[in-house]
């Protein structure tokens, strides 16, 4: 799926409206870009179902398009998505699964992250994000956490590179309120956090990270996520590779006394 198609199901439907109305008209982008004051390459996203339209953009398009109240009818069912579009199907898992497991290999997993560190992970982000837009998905990451905490429980557990956990994101003092965090989370009896060594060396997870959900149908998923692009897997032969190969992280990864040790240690050299 495109990394460029991030807005809701509802954006995308919008659009698609827009550009059933501008087309058979003969109206360029270029022309409703200035007729309605707004850059070509806004409409452009608007169409594509990237940009909620600004305020004023219907009333403004609608005479050019002959539209009648089409646009408005449609702009009542505008939702902006949470999250981007190829992550949206695997979220809507997540919030009801039974039971997730992580394997993590470049930074601290999203339910397991603080807001700062969140925040500045989303800062780093290329192409750069607007402030505003940082905010929402740094929310939107934090709503994600209320699987750890809800009635009932979901059952989580999370394997973890070392060396993420030396990677100093937003600074060392970031980077140890994080690390003090994943102490805190990890005392959850839902909750369970491994270390793998880096001195380990070859081991199972060296082909990336990967995720695996228990859904409440008792359905095991494998999800893979790799720059702003995702796959679901319910083939029951790859899940159980995949699964046998989460088991093999863990049976390779320290036990949850001795990873916790180690990062307490880490957060008190930073």
């Amino acid at each position: 799926m495109s990394a460029k198609n991030e807005g809701s199901a509802s954006m995308r439907m919008f659009g698609a409206v827009i550009r059933a109305l501008r087309e058979p008209n003969g109206i360029s982008t270029d022309e409703l870009a200035a007729h309605v004051g707004y850059s070509k390459s806004l409409i452009i996203k608007i169409e594509r179902g990237e940009r909620m339209p600004p305020p004023d953009f219907i009333e403004k398009a609608e005479p050019l398009l002959g539209a009648g109240p089409v646009l408005r009818k449609a702009a009542e069912h505008l939702e902006r998505s949470e999250f981007p579009s190829w992550f949206e199907e695997y979220a809507e898992l997540e919030r009801t699964a039974v039971s997730v497991y992580k394997y993590d290999t470049l930074v601290i997993n999203g339910l397991l992250q603080t807001e700062d560190y969140a925040r500045a992970l989303f800062d780093g982000r290329c192409p750069v994000l607007d402030a505003e837009e940082i905010e929402r998905r740094v929310q939107a990451r934090m709503a994600r956490q209320a699987l750890l905490t809800r009635t009932p429980s979901a059952q989580t557990a999370f394997a973890i590179e070392e060396w993420v956990l030396r990677r100093p994101v937003g600074g060392p003092d970031v980077q140890g309120r994080q690390l003090i965090h994943l102490l805190e989370v990890g005392k959850q009896r839902s909750v369970t956090i491994q270390v793998l060594l880096t001195r380990y060396g070859a081991h199972a997870g060296v082909d990336g990270p990967l995720t695996l959900l228990e859904t409440p149908e008792r359905q095991l998923l494998a999800y893979l996520e790799v720059q702003a692009r995702s796959m679901l897997i319910d083939d029951r032969d790859e899940v159980s590779e995949l699964n046998q190969r989460y088991a093999r992280i863990r049976s390779q990864a320290l036990s949850l006394e001795d990873s916790a040790k180690l990062i307490e240690q880490i957060a008190g050299e930073l």
